[in-house]
């Protein structure tokens, strides 16, 4: 059998990697992930400051302030304090035009008098997929990145955030913050589908369609927790919504169920119990909210009205840390989706310090890793003898092929398991491929072929969505109803996971 990557059906047109907040593995991958982040969904956003934004003080003319945006040929300009170094506020270029010409600003007013004071602001190291739903639930043109002091290290725009807003979402967009009431975000989150639907029939790219996607998912769910969150007194402590699976990885197609959860912060361990009850009330209203939006419910019940999965930051990571420590076959095949979760709403800083830790923790666990690959190599790609395809007994969909558990699964668990090998932030499946492809000093050309062999697996897997109203159906594919060439592409793709996973199983000694 050849060895060589084989090209599929997209070209993958930027280099991506993700968030560079734990040790690769060593300098020289270390390096390289960094050059590749720009475009990652998850990468950090301090990968996208490309150079320092134009800083004046908050005593600076307008005329001065016009002139410095004229000449270094900039849209904005951050005021700072120049003291601490803190922003104080914002001033485009296109706002600074409309209050010398509409609203009487005089050229030497101080630019503090017409700035847009305490502009949103982010934290440096957030994935850029954050930075992309902030912004558009905001309808900002602009953001300030800031360290973990508050001082201001860059600023990103929406020409930097390019991804969101394409193929007509910004109608889409504006549909789901005007929503006032779970009827009208059914019909959003319904459009949203249905222009998802349009754009896969005209040719948009796998990962860009699911990114775009996978934003618009999170939105329609941040609206639905915001309008739930308005019928319920909830404590008054940090709390977060997560996602995991294919939420969690970005990776949402047009058929998909709910496996989200709740991480808290109790101000004392005693008051653990009391608080749980009081927030699973409004996580099972969300729940049923994002049911009828046409996020079924899960059938694992891992959803955060369930008590289980509505827990606090110690008991999370007491969670993480028993399958880590004693990781039961059983219970991780149940646990992995979990290893994917990502915060969507609310105070993001327990999730991330979750992340953190884990990332931290699970490259230590060598049995966890050991039995994560076990796992990872219990299913092998459905091809038999001679190259030819192979099925399961399924006797209502007789010659077909599940392309989500004999298919994209492949991928994201191989994936999963170099992630957490190497410390890797990211949990999007293509990201984590390309990073771990990195720390394995892999060629481009290999790590090229096997993300557009995943985004393959996951086009067919849409387009049979597409087709079909039977749940039970959505991810089954009968080889015979592809065209040749169609079928020699999903037999490369399937080709590029035994490669995978034949690299793992020598990696891991099994």
């Amino acid at each position: 059998m050849s060895t060589e990557p084989t090209a599929l059906s997209e070209t993958i047109l930027v280099e991506t990697a993700p968030e560079p907040l734990a040790d690769t593995g060593s300098a020289a991958a270390s390096s390289r992930l960094m050059a590749q982040a720009g475009g990652a969904e998850q990468a950090p956003l301090r990968t996208l400051a490309r150079r320092r934004p134009l800083v004046v003080a908050p005593d600076t003319t307008l005329r001065e302030t016009l002139y410095q945006i004229s000449q270094g040929q900039e849209d904005a300009a951050v005021i700072t304090d120049a003291a601490s170094g803190l922003p104080l506020g914002l001033i485009s270029l296109r706002e600074l035009l409309h209050v010398i010409s509409f609203e009487g600003g005089g050229l030497e007013d101080p630019v503090a008098a017409h700035m847009i004071g305490a502009p949103l602001t982010i934290a440096a190291d957030a994935p850029t997929h954050r930075a992309k739903v902030l912004m558009a639930k905001r309808g900002a043109r602009h953001l300030l990145l800031t360290e973990g002091d508050g001082r201001l290290f860059g600023l990103v725009d929406q020409a930097d955030l390019l991804g969101l807003r394409a193929g007509g979402a910004e109608t889409l967009i504006a549909a789901i913050s005007a929503a006032r009431d779970l009827k009208a975000m059914i019909l959003a989150a319904d459009q949203v589908r249905r222009r998802g639907a349009e754009l896969f029939h005209a040719g948009m790219g796998i990962e860009a369609l699911c990114q775009w996607q996978s934003g618009l998912d999170d939105l329609i769910a941040m609206r639905v927790i915001e309008l739930m969150e308005d019928e319920f007194d909830l404590p008054a402590i940090p709390w977060c919504w997560l996602v995991f699976g294919s939420a969690g990885r970005l990776e949402q197609t047009f058929a998909t169920d709910q496996d989200n959860g709740l991480i808290f912060v109790p101000p004392e361990p005693a008051a653990t119990d009391a608080l749980r009850a009081a927030f699973l009330p409004f996580a099972r209203a969300v729940n049923q909210a994002l049911h009828k939006c046409g996020f079924e419910h899960c059938r694992g019940n891992i959803m955060a009205g369930n008590p289980s999965w509505c827990l606090s930051a110690d008991e999370w990571q007491r969670r993480f840390g028993d399958w880590l420590a004693e990781p039961d076959p059983k219970a991780l095949l149940h646990g992995t989706i979990f290893f994917d979760f990502r915060p969507l709403y609310g105070t993001f800083e327990p999730a991330d310090q979750l992340r953190a830790w884990l990332i931290g923790a699970a490259r230590t666990q060598g049995r966890f890793l050991h039995n994560l690959a076990e796992q990872a190599l219990a299913i092998t790609p459905p091809l038999g003898f001679a190259g030819r395809f192979s099925f399961d007994r399924n006797r209502d969909f007789p010659h077909t092929i599940d392309l989500k558990l004999q298919g994209a699964r492949l991928f994201t668990d191989v994936a999963r398991v170099w992630a957490l090998q190497y410390g890797i932030w990211a949990t999007n499946t293509a990201e984590r491929l390309r990073a771990a492809g990195a720390c394995q000093e892999r060629s481009d050309a290999d790590l090229v072929a096997e993300v557009e062999a995943f985004h393959l697996i996951q086009r067919f897997r849409i387009q049979q969505q597409l087709r079909t109203a039977d749940p039970d159906g959505v991810n089954r594919v009968d080889p015979n109803d592809l065209n040749q060439l169609h079928r020699l592409m999903l037999k490369e793709a399937f080709k590029q996971v035994k490669r995978m996973q034949s690299r793992l199983r020598q990696q891991r000694g099994l």
